[in-house]
């Protein structure tokens, strides 16, 4: 005896959205989750009294073209808003350099530009031959996946601060250092999401903030759902028998791990994964970030006609926005620390991080940025059921020798999480989509299942 159609491991969006798919296909499903919250990788903090007055201490963007998440923001009754970013933007170069520019690109030396420019186009071209539903069948997918990013930048960059500006590229997008990640990985991100895209503020991944904060989407799911989704249980081992599957006390016909594989590698399957699905699980470690916010009583960089946004390749705190609430206040300016400057500054004191990310707002915006009057940090990396953020990223050779198993079924096991999303992958959208998926794939195989075994009851 079943208690339940489908499982559900994971309440965050991808989890939440395939329960919720689940349902709207008439499944009986039940949602378990290690938390005592739901939201996954996203999470508020109040930084005022009104209910729009927060902060996202984790995933925070969405934009026009991300249309799973959009369309679910405007079924769910929530609001958007724009990042700020009227106003000059500033670049601190590798000599500490500070200058002011309008547009998506910095004033940088001409020599530079250009040297960056043929990067980039080289980079767009390679990715346009990718399918990003099927990486592995690249036909140059060997060569690419043993070949690093890191040695990439190396021979086709000519410049320094090119190569620097590339490489913070890779950090600020994927949360790794160039070195750790495949160029196949680099394609099939830019191929299932858009480079340019991936990057930009206004048209791009970073357009738009919600109203009230972005765990609000999962919290409006969850209030759909009701008493479907219970808090608190983290999910140990799933044991597979032959009318269906168990996981924590629950028993269901199928279940969706809607977990990073880092994550879904750490629960006990019976019987034992297949090897490719076993190690592939081992080998997508979650990048690295700590997201830092400096409060101040107004956004006074407004005043003197910036927009907040800033790059600086010194760092470390090198991509900064401008945080601040939709009324206006507190002022906030926040930043990322990634890929290596995450792990040195994660395991230093508190004050010492603090003082490294406000240093770094006080050389951009001048000294009104080094007495904020608070200061909110998360080192995702710290989190049990997180292990990192922004997303799983495969190691170099993954792809081609284990990506086929990441999002096969295991007889009545399927997968979910951002990191199986063939667009958008990293994002809310990418995790939408996967849930999605996930539930697809069970609602086929109960109906087919279902079909099947029609004529015997009949019989």
């Amino acid at each position: 005896m079943h208690d339940c159609d489908a499982i559900v491991i994971g309440a965050g969006l991808s989890g939440l959205a395939a329960a919720r798919a689940l349902e709207a296909g008439g499944a009986d499903v039940r949602v378990l989750e290690a938390r005592d919250r739901v939201g996954g990788r996203t999470l508020n903090e109040s930084v005022g009294e009104r209910p729009e007055d927060v902060v996202e201490v984790g995933g925070q963007w969405v934009g026009p073209t991300q249309h799973q998440v959009m369309g679910l923001i405007g079924e769910l009754g929530i609001e958007t808003y724009a990042t700020h970013s009227e106003g000059q933007s500033l670049f601190e170069g590798p000599n500490g350099k500070l200058t002011r520019y309008s547009g998506t690109i910095p004033r940088m030396n001409p020599l530079v530009l250009a040297d960056y420019g043929r990067a980039d186009a080289k980079f767009k071209r390679m990715a346009k031959s990718l399918d990003p539903a099927a990486p592995w069948e690249h036909p140059d997918a060997d060569r690419l996946d043993g070949q690093t990013v890191a040695d990439w930048i190396r021979r086709t960059a000519k410049t320094r601060t090119g190569r620097e500006t590339l490489a913070l590229t890779i950090r600020v997008v994927l949360s790794v250092e160039p070195a750790e990640m495949s160029m196949l990985h680099w394609l099939f991100y830019a191929a299932a999401g858009g480079w340019d895209d991936l990057l930009d503020t206004e048209g791009g991944a970073q357009q738009d903030r919600i109203v009230g904060g972005s765990q609000l989407i999962s919290l409006k799911m969850a209030e759909q759902l009701g008493d479907r989704v219970t808090l608190s249980s983290p999910v140990s081992s799933v044991r597979v028998e032959d009318d269906g599957v168990v996981a924590g006390g629950q028993r269901a016909r199928r279940v969706i791990v809607a977990l990073p594989p880092a994550l879904a590698g750490t629960i006990d399957y019976e019987p034992a994964l297949p090897s490719a699905r076993a190690q592939l699980t081992q080998r997508v470690p979650m990048g690295s970030v700590i997201k830092c916010m400096a409060l101040y009583d107004e956004p006074f960089w407004r005043q003197d006609g910036l927009s907040g946004i800033a790059t600086s390749l010194p760092g470390p705190a090198q991509v900064v926005f401008d945080n601040t609430p939709p009324n206006g206040t507190p002022g906030v300016l926040m930043a990322f620390l990634e890929g290596r400057d995450a792990r040195i500054l994660g395991s230093a004191p508190e004050a010492e991080r603090r003082a490294a990310v406000i240093g770094t707002f006080a050389r951009l915006f001048g000294e009104r940025a080094a007495s904020p009057s608070g200061y909110i940090e998360k080192d995702w990396s710290a989190e049990p059921y997180s292990r990192g953020c922004y997303a799983g990223v495969p190691t170099p050779g993954t792809w081609t020798a284990y990506g086929r198993a990441l999002r096969e079924p295991v007889g009545p096991v399927h997968w979910a999480g951002t990191e199986t999303a063939t667009r958008w992958m990293g994002y809310f959208d990418g995790a939408i989509q996967a849930g999605r998926r996930a539930a697809g794939e069970v609602l086929a195989a109960e109906g087919a299942a279902s079909t099947d075994a029609a004529p015997a009851a009949t019989a």
